[in-house]
């Protein structure tokens, strides 16, 4: 086995998850791939085309999209939500820019609950028309999935077309990424990871979105949803090691993956994570222009543009349960491991 293998077959000894794959490469191809585990603790092996809950994955896809909408004029990146969303005129976030949402400087908190008392998508959205505002726009970066959840909402306004169409017109077909959407049908369902054993469901979720707030707004929202196999993670990696050429022009890209929150504590790009020089998810070793995202499910992309490398991690690290802090010690040793292969 090669030095990743060992370490996820390590890690799901430990019980941080039933199953992992992985893919570490350049716009070349890959250096190590492979999977490890079963897709439950009681489920078959698995075979290397199953479905994962990308989690927050979703956000820097559906930044993709919306940075192509910018390309094509759809959207600006100064524009702010009252222009997009004209239910939002006259509010508290009617100003907030694009470009504030994507780098979670909008003052708009972090993981809120909104699916526990607006169990219905038309009382989620109000709830989030009228969720209060946690800081001053520009003042801090917090991670906030309410901010993509907008997004979502403006790219659907600004083009007239539903989220998961423009996902899948602007990024997935463009780089084949073609089992890769959101609401997988019953065949992909079929070939789902497990997740959580929900208490708020009551059952363990397979197949559906694990993110509670997704899951109210049908599944398909700009901040979870999107499901797929480890190939098309490795063709997204692929295309964003050389500069997402089939996606975005050369200078777009350049805007997209740049550090744009250094006055603040945490490194973000437009939609991306990038190296923190403290704390970073995936450590230290990705260089200081590495940019990339984690998911809760306990997925993750990472690229370092000055190798030219990336590297994709798929686990299922809330299977059965969300508790436990196992993931954390396995992807930065992954992530040690994948930028010293050669």
């Amino acid at each position: 086995m090669s030095v990743l293998a060992d370490i996820l077959v390590a890690g799901r000894a430990r019980r941080s998850y039933s199953g992992a794959a992985w893919s570490v490469g350049t716009g070349a191809g890959a250096l190590d791939r492979g999977w490890t585990g079963t897709r439950a603790w009681d489920g078959p092996p698995l075979q290397g085309d199953e479905q994962w809950d990308l989690a927050s994955v979703t956000k820097p896809i559906v930044g993709l999209a919306v940075m192509a909408l910018v390309e094509r004029g759809a959207l600006d990146l100064s524009g702010v939500v009252g222009t997009y969303l004209p239910e939002y005129r006259g509010g508290d976030k009617a100003d907030l820019t694009l470009a504030q949402l994507l780098t979670h400087t909008s003052g708009l908190p972090g993981q809120v609950p909104l699916y526990r008392e607006h169990p219905t998508r038309a009382a989620l959205l109000e709830a989030l028309r009228l969720l209060p505002p946690r800081t001053a726009p520009g003042t801090r970066v917090e991670y906030s999935s309410p901010g993509f959840i907008l997004l979502g909402l403006i790219a659907e306004s600004a083009s007239g077309a539903p989220l998961d169409e423009l996902v899948d017109r602007l990024v997935c077909a463009p780089l084949g990424m073609k089992e890769t959407g959101f609401v997988p049908d019953a065949a992909l369902r079929a070939r789902a990871v497990a997740t959580e054993d929900c208490p708020w469901r009551g059952h363990v979720v397979t197949g559906e979105v694990h993110d509670e707030n997704a899951v109210v707004l049908g599944g398909i929202a700009g901040h979870a949803g999107l499901f797929a196999p480890i190939a098309d993670l490795e063709r997204l990696g692929r295309s964003l090691a050389a500069g997402a050429r089939e996606v975005l022009r050369p200078e777009t890209f350049a805007l997209m993956t740049a550090a744009h929150t250094d006055a603040h504590a945490l490194r973000r790009g437009l939609a991306w994570q990038g190296q923190d020089p403290v704390g970073s998810p995936v450590g230290p070793s990705f260089g200081p222009t590495s940019f990339g995202h984690t998911g809760f499910t306990g997925t993750s992309i990472w690229i370092d543009p000055a190798t030219g490398r990336y590297a994709v991690l798929l686990t299922n690290r809330v299977h059965p349960s969300r508790d436990g802090d196992g993931i954390v010690s396995v992807r930065r040793a992954f992530h040690t491991a994948a930028d010293a292969l050669r």
